[in-house]
Formats: structure tokens, sequence, C-alpha cells
């Protein structure tokens, strides 16, 4: 113990798994010999009483708390609120996404998952990556979500009620004041779905950079408003994202393959481990963009002759349309039908420059 305290700390972190109703929390340190010291672990509630326990927690084990880093996966909802509560009071957070932990974990010769050991696995993966700090998403993109997700749930009630008049109207004697109560129950989901349609048109006019962004993004052959909207809202404005493979991994759209010498080949598939509302939202733009685009019709048919699988080719102009979003909105330029012509053409060109200047 003494010829660890005589060791400069380079670094320290605390590992955070956070559930519903606690945070498991494990406290780490990198020495300057480059050794990892997972030294204490606790458990917190998730409330503002436990948040205010872990800080003083902090306190305690630390030589400087402002200069711990809060690690953390980001776990559905339930992280939110203690990621808000240290940015407010000026602590250092990184959130991470989930399939990164998960990928990290399988590394370690610890197999065991629990609770803690999830913990202490998110400290020593802070510790030995260089991880950027998490800053507090803009108001707007939490509501749109809150907004996207509502009318999602109000969408797929109504087609449980629909599907619930065409069974009873399928009976022998239908129960005519059951189908008046689905049909109220149908009005009424209408009229709900009109009124979060009205927020969200609402809160992005209100907003002229968003405005801007969501144009940009319909630029591209398929994306309207809605979905535009939600994959805005399901990523923070890709707040977490930094290349395309992170992006379709979030989305679960990433392919899963099993494979090891001549024995064993598995069926390659999508990992759907990832955001749903995400997958959910590029369906029906992916049917409309090879239907109406021939770069993603290109796409199409090439997957579907070689693999003669549908499906697959059309999970994978999901995957390009997605992309292609974060693309636009990082470049902050429209999305171009005729670029691949536009590049072939300029390519050309610049060969007959070539060729002018060596005959010359």
């Amino acid at each position: 113990i003494k010829l660890k305290m005589m060791k400069k700390i380079l670094k320290e972190v605390l590992g955070v798994d956070v559930a519903q109703n606690e945070l498991v929390v494990t406290a780490g340190r990198m020495l300057d010999d480059l050794s990892i010291d997972l030294y204490a672990h606790k458990v917190f509630k998730n409330n503002e009483s436990g948040f205010l326990a872990l800080l003083d927690w902090t306190k305690k084990l630390s030589c400087d708390e402002f200069k711990v880093r809060f690690v953390m996966e980001a776990t559905g909802v339930y992280h939110q609120k203690f990621a808000f509560y240290l940015y407010d009071r000026g602590r250092e957070v990184t959130i991470v996404l989930p399939n990164k932990i998960s990928n990290y974990i399988r590394t370690l010769e610890d197999k065991t998952i629990t609770d803690k050991s999830c913990s202490a696995a998110i400290a020593q993966f802070g510790l030995e990556r260089n991880l950027d700090q998490w800053h507090r998403p803009k108001k707007v993109f939490h509501v749109l979500q809150q907004l996207t997700r509502e009318r999602d749930q109000i969408v797929s009630e109504r087609v449980t009620v629909k599907n619930q008049i065409h069974a009873e109207k399928s009976e022998v004697e239908p129960n005519e004041r059951s189908l008046q109560r689905l049909y109220e129950r149908i009005k009424l989901l209408n009229r709900q779905e009109k009124e979060i349609k009205a927020d969200l048109k609402m809160l992005v006019n209100g907003d002229a950079n968003l405005t801007g962004e969501i144009k940009r993004i319909c630029s591209i052959t398929g994306i309207g408003e809605l979905t535009a909207i939600i994959v805005l809202a399901e990523t923070n404005g890709f707040e977490l994202i930094r290349n395309k493979k992170q992006l379709t991994g979030y989305a679960g759209l990433n392919v899963k393959e099993k494979q090891s010498g001549t024995s064993v080949k598995g069926k390659p598939r999508i990992s759907k481990k990832g955001n749903r509302h995400l997958r959910k939202a590029m369906y029906l733009p992916a049917l409309v963009a090879v239907r109406h685009d021939k770069n993603f019709t290109e796409i199409y048919l090439r997957i579907v002759s070689k693999h003669g699988i549908k499906m697959k080719a059309l999970v994978a102009v999901q995957r390009k349309l997605l992309e292609m979003i974060f693309v636009i909105y990082n470049s902050k330029q429209e999305y171009q039908k005729e670029y691949s012509v536009l590049k072939e053409s300029s390519a050309l060109n610049l060969k007959d420059q070539h060729a002018t200047l060596a005959s010359s």
C-alpha cells in the first residue's frame, strides 16, 4: 500500500454500471508505471440522494475530485439523470455506446458478468482509453426523442386496434358496442398523432439551424422530415458518433459473422443489438430509395443477384441511407443524386488534362 502511495497517479476513473434503481460503481486509477488499480467498489441509489452520496464518497477517495472521470454506458434513459447531474456540477463525464463496452468485456480474462464486474470493466476501459468528454445535448433533441417515441407507440397501438376491429367484424355475430368503442379509440389515437406532429413542427420551426439540417437531410431520396427528425433525436445530433462504422453498430445494422476454419461457418446476419427506433425508421425510406434512386437501386440489385435474398439487400440500403444522413449532417451539403456521374466526369476531365500536358 505504501509503495502504491509513493507512485504518481496519472488518471482516475469511476466506472458506473447504471440500472433502473441503482448505480454500481468501481473506482480505479492508473499509476505512473501504467499499472491499473481498481481499489474501491460501492452501490448507490439511482436518485438525487444517491448522486449526492456518490460525490461525497468520491471526494474522500480522490486527491482532486474534479479530475475524476465518470464513465458509463448509454443504457436507455436510466443514465440520463445522473449524467445531467454530474455535468451541471462541473464533473468530467464520458458516455460510451453499449456495444463498445460489451465488445471490450469479451477481451477480458474474467468471463463472469455481474453488475460489479461490469462496473469494473467500464472503469478499466476508461483508464485504458483516451475518451472524449460528454457534453449535455441540446434540449430540443431530447424533446424530439420523447415525441417521436410517443408517436411510434400510438402507431403501434392503432395497428393493434385495427386488427381487433377486423377480428370482431369476422365474428358470426359482431358486438356493435365493442366495435363502437374500438372506432372511438381509433379516433382518439388519430387525434393524438395529429397533436404530436403539430408539436414536432413547432419545435423544428422554432430552431433555424435544426430546420436547415433537416432540409439538407431530406434532400436524400426516400428520407422525409419525420425520418430525419427521428435519426437526429435518437443520436442526439450524432453526439456520440465519430464514424459511419460506429453509427451502424449503434443502430444494430452491423453485420455479425461467425467463422472459424472449415467446420464453423455461421450465416452472416445483422446484429440487431442497437437502437431499434433507428432501424425501424430506415425501413420505408429504403423501399422508396430503391425505387427512385439508381445509386441505391444498383446496390440492391447487385446484392440480390449475388445472394438472392431481397431482405439482405434492403438492409444494405438501410445501412447506406443511415451513413448518408451522417455524412450530409457533418458536411453541411445537400445530397447529389448524380454525384457518382459527376465524380467520373471530373476524373475523365483530369485525365484529358494530363494527356494534353504530356503531348505538349
